[in-house]
């Protein structure tokens, strides 16, 4: 076995500038959980096939057990860490809690980042919009209606109406 080759690799990550020296190929995931402490992003099936290791790269949902270190430079990376602000949840994490659309919580921070990407660029989704979005995300809780209806009601505080 060779050394494996180490790089620095600059990117952003939850809105700070990082640069960090791993090996190039190491998955993004395990970079972030053991390199960075950010445990969100949650190893499921390993193949990419969950979701359960959705972040968000430049804004759109990534499997980061599939993803090596070295294609996030010079990319933004959204963590379900960074989601928050000033320690309070993001509008969408706020409508999980209020809709009681975790159980486990495992698959939550995928389906979360899955969720938020869709209403950047989709603010007014419909139910086919957000079924189609979420249907790689597994759950093996079945708390699906919820999720559909916390992604409504934080779609509507998100364009400034009121949640339900």
């Amino acid at each position: 076995m060779g050394m494996e080759s180490k790089n620095v690799i600059r990117f952003t990550l939850n809105d700070k500038p990082i640069h960090i020296s791993v090996s190039k190929d190491r998955m993004l995931l395990w970079v972030l959980r053991t390199e960075l402490g950010l445990t969100g992003a949650k190893f499921g099936c390993g193949e990419g096939f969950c979701g359960a290791c959705t972040v968000l790269i430049n804004n759109e949902p990534v499997r980061s057990c599939q993803f090596p270190i070295k294609e996030v430079e010079g990319k933004t990376v959204l963590t379900i860490e960074g989601l928050a602000e000033n320690g309070n949840l993001h509008p969408l994490q706020q409508a999980f809690v209020n809709h009681d659309a975790l159980q486990c919580g495992f698959c939550t921070p995928g389906i979360i980042l899955t969720a938020y990407s869709l209403l950047l660029k989709n603010p007014k989704p419909t139910q086919k919009d957000v079924i189609h979005a979420l249907d790689d995300n597994l759950c093996r809780c079945g708390a699906h209606t919820r999720m559909l209806q916390a992604v409504h009601s934080a779609a509507e505080t998100m364009r400034g109406g009121r949640s339900r």
